[in-house]
């Protein structure tokens, strides 16, 4: 893997990184007196006195029996934020590197670029919220290390074409970051199915939407070995606590009750957006094939506004390009989402 070793920020090639006191020792028995721990207990009745597993071996191994993917190409982070963090730390110089977005995409991308002083390439996408491939293509440059690519994209709902990322892997030798957050909603098959003729693809999943476990902040980057022991190099010590990794590996068991959950979410989705489309305030509800619809509203900032006080909270997406009068809606409940057709419907009475 040469390509990543090149591609790898200088000053961590030969990087030491912390080491934690579970690190010399891969067993779950034994008198632990190495890590300072409060020997006695914890003040709350759960056994939390001792530091987690820092690589979560149980964890990766029943995700990566779910997954269909080896224990040594996942790697864990503190939702999905983490691994975009770290990534643009281990492969970007600050001041002289750039990571490419294709607005408007999930946010992060750009405020973790800009907190590392990492340049940002944007290049927007088309119209009907695909990539520009021929633009991307015009401006690519040696300075360019990560490509985010949102598939289904935030927020506008849609899967970026199959070919159109398999092209752009023909001529950027980067590392090509797919955000899959939402893969869970949709009936196309993960891109970790073909990571293995891709070394450098990252895919980065979570648990936080079809899992339902937000709280949690569990996020998964699935990738070449290589790029996993780069992220282990410079990733917090103990990032996932000991209650989130016991929590997550309980609910992984529970993947029939997801799959019940996603398909719920599948009905409540056509139901809302067939009930919003018959609203003459909204101009457009996008196709989306996520847990949510982005929409174009009349005199948007007022519906918003109304919504608000009304005590049913949206996300304004109407100040990002190609986004102008829209709104972001999560598929809710049932009675949620009548709850917010009906506050629409008095909108109108106005």
């Amino acid at each position: 893997m040469s390509e990543i070793e090149g591609l790898l920020r200088k000053h961590l090639k030969d990087f030491t990184p912390y080491s934690s006191a579970r690190d010399d020792f891969k067993g779950d028995k034994g008198i632990f007196l190495d890590a300072n721990e409060n020997a006695l207990g914890s003040v709350i009745s759960e056994k939390w006195n001792r530091y987690p597993d820092p690589r979560q071996s149980h964890l990766k191994r029943a995700m990566g029996t779910i997954k269909g993917i080896a224990p040594e190409c996942i790697f864990m982070g503190n939702g999905s934020d983490e691994p975009i963090d770290l990534l643009i730390r281990a492969f970007c110089e600050p001041e002289s590197d750039e990571v490419m977005i294709f607005p408007p995409t999930y946010g992060m991308y750009k405020v973790a670029a800009n907190i590392n002083n990492v340049r940002v390439n944007e290049v927007l996408l088309t119209p009907d919220f695909q990539l520009d491939i021929a633009q991307i293509k015009s401006v690519l440059n040696d300075q360019i290390k990560i490509m985010f690519i949102c598939s289904p994209n935030n927020p506008t709902g849609n899967l970026i074409k199959t070919q159109d990322v398999l092209d752009l892997a023909t001529v950027f030798k980067g590392i090509i970051v797919i955000d899959e957050a939402y893969i869970d909603f949709t009936d196309t098959p993960s891109w970790i199915e073909v990571l293995s003729n891709f070394p450098h693809f990252v895919v980065l999943q979570t648990l936080s939407k079809a899992w339902g476990l937000a709280s949690l902040r569990l996020g998964m980057a699935f990738c070449h070995p290589k790029i996993v022991d780069v992220l282990n190099l410079i990733k917090p010590p103990y990032n996932i606590s000991g209650p989130v990794q016991n929590h997550v590996l309980k609910a992984l068991k529970q993947e029939d009750q997801m799959r019940s959950f996603v398909e719920e979410i599948k009905e409540l989705k056509k139901e809302l957006g067939s009930a919003l489309d018959q609203l003459p305030i909204v101009l457009k509800v996008y196709p989306s094939e996520a847990n949510f619809f982005l929409v174009k509203f009349k005199e948007v900032q007022e519906v918003f506004q109304y919504l608000i006080r009304n005590e049913i909270i949206l996300r304004d997406r109407s100040g990002l390009v190609l986004c102008e009068d829209c709104i972001r809606i999560t598929v809710g409940t049932a009675f949620e989402n009548k709850q917010l057709i009906l506050a629409l419907n008095n909108y109108l009475k106005i």
